[in-house]
């Protein structure tokens, strides 16, 4: 039997060394890709009998326990392109390179979490992955997945916490079913006849027709998508011509899809282009739309999220179980390969993530790895007591779209 009181003791006794290296690690933050110096810091902070493998250029896992099925636990190791405006005196000392998405509190608390079940001798082993690029292409976690190391590992299960500053502190979300969405991007790009703009009418405006392009993407999600189901069409980004009193050739926008559904996903990326080409073509235009595949649905295994649940309140913290949001994170393709479970944790700052001023406290690196451990212990219970009326059972492979 797992004795949890034990590993919770033993977690918080790994605590205030978490903390420090949360510190650390904020103040020397690394782009995606470029991770290897935070991959060093975090491995000279594990048992140095711990063995590291690499994977994903700049990541590793490292194994906690003997043979078997393993639990992964994921902690991303990136870094965002932000000026830091904490103020803190253990701010980023690299101008422009800021954790202003709490992944330096993740990694902090994977390390506590897996320091304690190396002292206490996981009950079931602990796969520590430790992945690089979560904020950028191509996905960390999508290449850790190909390199086919969750089979090589055994994995039967994984678990990951992320920061949420919507959800007050010592509250935990933890949803069955999609909780963050399919990220996809797109690109229409409007073909015309070029001319002078005194004569707008030998020419075929490029920039009028997207400018209604963008106008009628506006309706794809509420004339084509259940109003009961969360999705998101939206254009950030419009760019074209160069001279006040020239018609160019070329327009094109850049846009985003998000979806909570494989369903939707497909609807909105038959939708863009039907509506894009169309518009298009009743203003002498003609318009290709291309899409850049990001992450799938992150979704939760219901049999995981209640055992993990359970534990979070056996831990004294409050289970919300309603949370989804139509952001996008890359332990998505973990879920679509083992019984996955992403928490969400409630912290001490109202400070967007992303935002120059996002500081989680201290406290916020307990809370993580307690989340963490509890997915962890849930994942335990379900793999070594197994109820008849409960099992894991990997979920269906989301389609690829091109």
């Amino acid at each position: 039997m797992c004795d949890a009181k034990r590993i919770h003791a033993a977690l918080h006794d790994e605590l205030p060394a978490a903390r420090r290296l949360r510190r650390r690690l904020h103040a020397q933050p690394d782009l995606s890709g470029q991770e290897s110096a935070t991959l060093a810091t975090v491995l000279d902070a594990l048992p140095a009998e711990l063995r590291s493998i690499p994977v994903a250029d700049t990541g590793a896992t490292v194994r906690i326990g003997g043979p078997g099925p393993a639990v992964l636990l994921r902690a991303e190791m990136d870094a965002l392109p932000v000026h830091e405006a904490t103020g803190v005196d253990w701010a980023s000392t690299r101008p422009g390179v800021m954790h202003a998405c709490g992944h330096d509190v993740h990694v902090a608390a994977a390390v506590a979490v897996s320091r304690a079940l190396h002292r206490m001798a996981a009950p079931v082993p602990l796969l520590l992955a430790l992945q690089p690029r979560e904020e950028s292409y191509p996905s960390g976690a999508l290449d850790i997945v190909r390199s086919g190391r969750l089979a090589d590992e055994e994995v039967a299960a994984a678990v990951a916490a992320h920061l949420q500053p919507a959800l007050a502190p010592g509250v935990v979300a933890c949803v069955e079913g999609g909780v963050n969405a399919s990220s996809d991007e797109f690109e229409v790009r409007v073909e015309g006849e070029t001319g002078h703009a005194a004569y707008p009418h030998l020419t075929a405006d490029p920039v009028l027709a997207l400018a209604q392009v963008v106008v009628a993407l506006q309706s794809v999600v509420s004339r084509s998508v259940d109003p009961m189901t969360p999705a998101v069409v939206g254009v950030s980004s419009i760019q074209a011509g160069s001279a006040a009193n020239v018609v160019p050739g070329t327009a094109r926008a850049l846009g985003s899809l998000r979806a909570l559904s494989t369903h939707t996903r497909r609807v909105l990326h038959e939708r863009v282009v039907e509506v894009a080409t169309a518009v298009a073509s009743a203003h002498g235009c003609t318009a290709q739309v291309t899409f850049t595949d990001g992450e799938p649905v992150l979704t939760n295994d219901a049999a995981l999220t209640r055992s993990t649940a359970a534990r979070l309140a056996a831990d004294g913290l409050e289970v919300c179980d309603t949370l989804r949001t139509l952001g996008a994170d890359d332990f998505s393709y973990f879920s679509e390969s083992v019984p996955s479970v992403m928490t969400f944790v409630g912290c001490e700052t109202d400070r967007p993530l992303h935002g120059d001023a996002f500081l989680p406290s201290d406290a916020d690196v307990d809370r993580v790895a307690r989340a963490m451990l509890a997915a962890y212990l849930g994942a335990v219970d379900l793999l070594t007591e197994r109820p008849r009326d409960v099992e894991l059972v990997p979920p269906g492979t989301q389609t690829n779209f091109s």
